[in-house]
Order: structure tokens, then sequence, then C-alpha cells
């Protein structure tokens, strides 16, 4: 033992054993033989003793060096009454909390890669666009065709501001950078707002949208739930054939207020079902300008109003969204 403080103690023990053995020595050889003998065992016993707690505590002490080196496994299954073990335990759950942070740093890592891979990949089409689109200006008389470059140049500059907007919005959400509040929201008001920008696009496709759905009030943030709404009821038109249409019912229980937006487009493929609302995932009925973000935002939307959002879909016959929302927290 190494310890300064460990050594005085056996030296002044020891002292203390031979001067009391010394003594008794005066009044009886016994007497004094048994003092020695008890002296020694004490000593003994406390080195054994404490040379034990200095190996378990030099075992911790190896542990944590290998956690630093990014090692997590511990056995715990040895661990007995006592201050060493109640501090084993104690080190065993910052550990495993450590490892837990530690591994969702690392997936957070993963995923903002891919989330920048995803990004940079969809900027990269409508930049490229764009680009030919000025090389071939440049060289253009013709003035039809020059507005008709023109009109494709500010086609692909709505869709990248659609989608750096989209992507600022969940991070912000992601982030809680943003004030959401918890406002009593009437459902027509946020239906009247959230079909409104879409309803030259459906009489253009001659597609009907049948609002059906009984008001009701929840507690959430108005503009943020016609944002999700919105996606809903565009992701819907996206998949919906000319002369289709979309249908918006409501139901209530003693749960939960349920929103329901159906259509009878093309429907989603099955193996989509699972991922359709991650972030720019693309099913085999995708559209051509679609980028995989607006469902996944108005997840994000319904989650922090402690609402959820499901779809059923079967290809051919359209799809389902179910939205409910809450009467409580569940």
């Amino acid at each position: 033992m190494n310890d300064r403080e460990i050594r005085i103690v056996l030296i002044v023990s020891s002292v203390l054993t031979a001067v009391l053995s010394f003594i008794c020595a005066f009044f009886s050889k016994i007497c004094a033989v048994l003092c020695l003998a008890l002296g020694i065992i004490l000593i003994i016993i406390f080195t054994v003793v404490t040379k034990r707690r200095y190996k378990n505590l030099n075992d911790l002490n190896d542990y944590l060096s290998l956690v630093c080196k990014g090692i997590y496994d511990m056995n715990i299954d040895d661990n007995t009454e006592g201050e060493l073990s109640i501090l084993k335990n104690n080190l065993y759950k910052v550990i495993t909390l450590l490892q837990s942070q530690n591994e969702y740093l690392k997936n957070d890592k993963l995923y903002l890669a891919d989330s920048i891979a995803d990004i940079s990949h969809q900027l990269k089409t409508p930049l490229t666009s764009m680009m030919m689109m000025c090389e071939l200006l440049e060289n253009e008389e013709n003035p039809d065709k020059r507005q008709e470059f023109v009109s494709v140049i500010n086609n692909q500059l709505s869709k990248m501001k659609w989608l750096i907007t989209n992507i600022l919005k969940i991070s912000k959400l992601d982030a809680d950078a943003t004030e959401f509040k918890r406002d009593e929201v009437s459902i027509s008001k946020v239906l009247d707002d959230s079909l409104k920008p879409f309803a030259l696009t459906a009489e253009l496709k001659n597609i009907a949208i049948q609002n059906g759905a009984n008001d009701f009030v929840f507690n959430g943030d108005e503009s943020w739930t016609v944002e999700a709404v919105s996606n809903i009821v565009k992701n819907c038109l996206e998949h919906t054939n000319d002369g289709g249409k979309i249908i918006i019912a409501s139901e209530s229980t003693n749960l939960y207020n349920k929103l329901t937006i159906s259509d009878n487009g093309c429907g989603i493929a099955e193996e989509d079902l699972p991922h359709i609302f991650e972030r720019f995932y693309h099913g085999k009925n995708s559209s051509k300008d679609s980028v995989g973000i607006g469902l996944a935002l108005a997840k994000t939307v319904f989650e922090k109003e402690n609402a959820s959002v499901t779809v059923e879909s079967e290809q051919g016959r359209g799809s389902v969204f179910e939205i409910r929302f809450y009467k409580s927290v569940v």
C-alpha cells in the first residue's frame, strides 16, 4: 500500500502494540503475549480489509480509465452492501447515462450527415437546371424562349425557397427554438386557412374537396397546425388524379377529437407506409416534385401538440390520414 496515511496508521499501531505488550510483561507474561497477539491480529485484519478496499478502488479507477477509451462494459454482479457497492452502482448509472448520451450523439451526427446529404441532393437538381437555363439565356435572342427560360428559373427558385423554408421550420422545432403556443384553436378555422392556398390547384385538376368536418376546439398553436394540415392536404392533392376527390371529416370521443383527410388517389405502397413520415423519404408513388419533408414537418408539429398522425393506404384506392387531438396528455 502506497498511501502515506495508511503507512502511518500501521506504524503507529505496531508501536502501540509493542509498547502495550512491553508494559503488560511487567504484570504477566501471558497478558503480554495476549496483548501482542491481539495487536498483531488487529493489524493483519486492518491490512487485509484496507488492501481489499484499495483493490476495489483501483478496479474502479481502471474501469474509469477504460471508459475514457470508450469501453463501457462493467460487471455489477459481485456487488455487496457497503459504501463501495453504493459508489459502484452510482458509477454504473452515470456510465450508462454517458453511454446512452454518446450513442445519441453518434446517431445525431449520422442523422445530420444524412440530412445534409439529402438537402444537398435536393438543391443540386434545381441549381443545375438554373445554371443550364442561365447559359441558354446568354445566347438566346428569341423573346419567347427567353421568357420560357426565366419561367423555369423562377419555378426552380420557388421550389428551393419552399425546401429551405421548411427545413428551417423543422430545425427550429427540433431545437425548441420556436415558441409553441397553447391556445384554444378551432379546427374549422384551421381547415379554412389550410384549404385556401389549394383552391386554384384543386379547381385546375378538377379535384373536389369535400369538407364535412364538424368544429371542435383543441389546445395548440394555430399557425403551426395550419402548416401541418396544409402539408397533408398538399400530399393528397399531389397523389390524386384529375377528377378525384378529397374528403375531410371529424369525429369526437371521450379521449380525443379525430380529424381524417382522405383521397382516392394512387395510394401508398405497403413497404413505404412505415417510412412515410420520415424526412426526405421518397416512396414508389412520390411525385417528381416531392422532396419528402412536408409530412415529416406535419408529424413534428402534431407531436408538439400532444397529438398523433397516422396513415392507412392501399395502392390504387387512396390514402386516409388520421389526426387525433387528445383531450388530455397521453
